[in-house]
This record gives structure tokens, sequence and C-alpha cells, in this order.
């Protein structure tokens, strides 16, 4: 006489239901040992642990026209074959900031921004130190331990990306991320970026039409 199978011998199948993307590519080719020099020597002011450029409208320099570029096109694709809309995505403000050995970032969301952005320009350390994505940016009432060899997509608490020379990382704003602290004996640069579309959002039928 067959039995039923019991709970945990049943077929079952696990899908995702909403993905949030982060998108990653190199614009080394884009980026000039001129450029390099010019941002690592501009002024840099204290950020709690580590340090952020008086200038916060970096990619409107001049002199950093050729990044500027490479940064939009990265932006537009992500508008259109990752977001899957017409609207253009623009930079607003852009600033440089370094990492001293010993020292990592805060974590953090990006406010009034759609899209943020890290770029690293210039040589990494070794190791890189890593930018860390967490699942959670709000205080939760229940904490429970993922045990660690049944991690995967659905359940891990955090993800790491290990950014290398050229990198530029896209990412949603409203994501909760740090920076693991630097364990090298060299400086760690990048350039950090918010934006927001621009263009008509809404339908002008519907009386929700809004241009920005």
């Amino acid at each position: 006489m067959a039995t039923a199978a019991s709970a945990s011998q049943r077929d079952f199948t696990v899908k995702p239901l909403f993905a949030e993307p982060y998108f990653v590519t190199n614009i080394k080719d884009a980026i000039s040992p001129q450029q390099v020099k010019f941002i690592k020597a501009l002024k840099m002011n204290e950020n709690q642990v580590n340090k952020i450029s008086e200038e916060l409208y970096l990619f409107q320099r001049p002199e950093m026209k050729s990044i500027a570029e490479a940064v939009d096109a990265a932006l537009q694709t992500f508008a259109r074959e990752v977001m899957g809309i017409h609207q253009r995505l623009e930079v607003t403000q852009s600033w440089a900031l370094t990492n001293p050995p010993g020292v990592g970032m805060h974590g953090h969301t990006h406010s009034n921004s759609l899209v943020s952005g890290s770029l690293y320009y210039a040589p990494m350390p070794d190791p890189p130190g890593n930018m860390i994505f967490e699942r959670h940016n709000t205080y939760r009432q229940l904490e429970f331990a993922v045990d660690q060899a049944k991690t995967n997509i659905y359940n891990a608490p955090r993800n790491a990306v290990v950014p290398k020379e050229g990198d530029l990382v896209l990412f949603s704003s409203a994501l909760q991320h740090y920076v693991e602290v630097n364990n090298s004996s060299q400086d760690r640069h990048s350039i950090a970026f918010n934006s927001f579309i621009r263009g008509k959002i809404g339908s002008f039928r519907d009386v929700s039409e809004l241009e920005l």
C-alpha cells in the first residue's frame, strides 16, 4: 500500500519574483592619466571616516569631459536595456572619494536619486575593498541567521561587488551599501554620483503628466 510522500519529499520549485539589478561596465579607455592626476589633486574634506572632494559636481568640470560622456552613455544603456524606459538618466551630483589604509565607508543610501554609481578611475589596492550591498536598509524587529550552507539569492543578507580599475557600477540609489575597510597600504580611489530621470512621465490624458 502506497503511503503519501512527506512534505520534505515532495517536489517544489523556487522562482525569482522581483530581481534587483546592478550593472557593471568598464570605461578604462575613456580615462586618461592626466584625468587621474587631476582627480587625485582635488581638495578633499573629512567625510565621517573617509575623504570626500570639495567639488560635488565633478562631471561638470571640463577636465572630466571624456569620463562624463562615457558615464552618460552607460546611464542611457541602463535606462533602455535594464529599466526599459525611454526617458534619459542624467547625472546630478558627482564627487571623488578616498579611503586611506584602514578606512572603509559607512552604510548608506542615496537620497533624491534614482540610479547611483561608483567609478573606479585609478588602479585599485590589493585587496581592493569590496562594495557590499545589503538586503535591508531599515531596523528589523526579527532577524534570522541564514545557514551558510543554504545561502542563495533569495536569503543572502548581503552581496559583494569586487571592483577593478575602470569599472563603472550602476545600482538603485535605494540600496543600502557600504565599503569594506581598506586593508592595503595604499589609498583606495573612486568617484560616486547620482542621477535622475529627464523627460516626460505619466500620461497627458490621465492628467498625470509631469515633465522633468
